[in-house]
């Protein structure tokens, strides 16, 4: 058995591309507040989730499994979904189909696996742009929490770095600080465009430190990252595993990772909270949805394979090696956070004064 590829639209396309930022906000005061909409919207889904006593599908699967990724092939999201995509090959004994359908800030992939049949055979691995958007766009072609049937979250992030063009004299989180508070507006800062991960990442960043950068929206990664290698921009919040080689060359300078804690794969570079602002920490996260009303079961069947998947040591060993962590949460536990996520992306939507679409 193998893994297909289906590509649509494989141009990154402003914000559709990367990790979005999940951030610790309790050092801002700010409280999670879910809209009623949402609180509502939960109650129905975590309703529908499969209990314990429900039995194992007969018969499933017995047919190719379509598993759509809202990012370009190759993007920070589908590398993960190739890896347990991989693993549900050999446990499951079908072929798995990833459907790569980048564009609109993960809206059309996302949006078709709300309309698609309530079978079993298509589900979306997205990262938490599926629970960012909900504050970032006035209107969604779909109901985040309705439409949709958690499986489970699949990882969590190590976080990622905050680079700059070496030309940039600064050499600590708080080195930069005291430019960017000397020169007010004049320092540049490279995202994949508005409402993408770093645009949002970079954006708190400032906001916690107290300094104006100007930000520069790129149409996907590589061109922002290209750009501050080049010199014309000075700042960047990356994924890590794209900014490791040009870090060893000297073409980039990291001065601190997002997340909680040091990583082993860089046991040198400090978080930027220690590394002087407090309470600053942005990750992200891969969960795994089938659309609403998919039988219980074929949740249960799927999140146990994926359990199964993630304690594979090959599979960990690429998981860390890219800055992951494997979760394997139960579709309640994944549901609550989606809720909490949810209301955690709106307070850091309001703080960056990032206006909805």
């Amino acid at each position: 058995m193998k893994i297909s590829v289906l590509r649509h639209g494989a141009r990154e396309i402003g914000g559709s591309s990367g990790l979005m930022a999940s951030a610790n906000m309790r050092h801002l005061g700010l409280a999670y507040c879910a809209t009623r909409r949402v609180g509502v919207a939960f109650i129905v889904a975590i309703a529908a989730l499969p209990t314990a006593a429900d039995a194992q599908p007969i018969g499933y699967p017995s047919k190719p499994i379509r598993v759509i990724v809202p990012f370009p092939a190759g993007s920070p999201v589908d590398l993960p979904a190739r890896l347990i995509a991989q693993r549900l090959v050999e446990t499951m004994g079908q072929q798995i189909v990833i459907d790569n359908r980048g564009g609109a800030s993960a809206r059309i992939g996302t949006e078709a696996v709300a309309k698609a049949p309530r079978d079993g055979y298509t589900l979306l691995f997205n990262n938490n742009s599926h629970t960012a958007n909900v504050s970032q766009f006035r209107k969604l072609p779909y109901d985040t929490v309705v439409d949709f049937a958690p499986i489970t979250q699949v990882d969590s992030t190590a976080g990622n770095l905050l680079v700059i063009h070496p030309s940039v004299p600064a050499h600590s989180v708080k080195e930069l600080i005291a430019l960017a508070k000397a020169r007010p507006g004049e320092l540049n800062y490279a995202t994949a465009g508005v409402g993408s991960p770093q645009h949002i990442a970079a954006a708190l960043f400032a906001a916690m430190a107290g300094i104006k950068l100007v930000h520069v929206p790129y149409k996907g990664n590589v061109a922002a990252l290209t750009d501050v290698i080049g010199g014309r921009a000075e700042v960047m919040v990356v994924f890590p595993p794209a900014a490791l080689s040009f870090i060893k060359e000297g073409r980039l300078r990291v001065l601190g990772i997002t997340g909680p804690r040091r990583t082993p794969m860089l046991p040198d570079v400090p978080t930027v909270h220690e590394a002087g602002v407090t309470g600053y920490d942005v990750v992200s996260w891969h969960g795994m949805w089938f659309p609403a009303g998919v039988p219980v079961e074929i949740v249960r069947r799927v999140r146990a394979e994926v359990v199964k998947a993630l304690a594979v040591p090959e599979v960990m060993k690429q998981l860390e090696e890219n800055f992951l962590f494997r979760v394997g949460s139960s579709p309640e536990e994944f549901a609550e956070f989606i809720r909490k996520d949810i209301a955690l992306q709106a307070s850091i939507v309001k703080t960056i004064g990032l206006e909805p679409e």
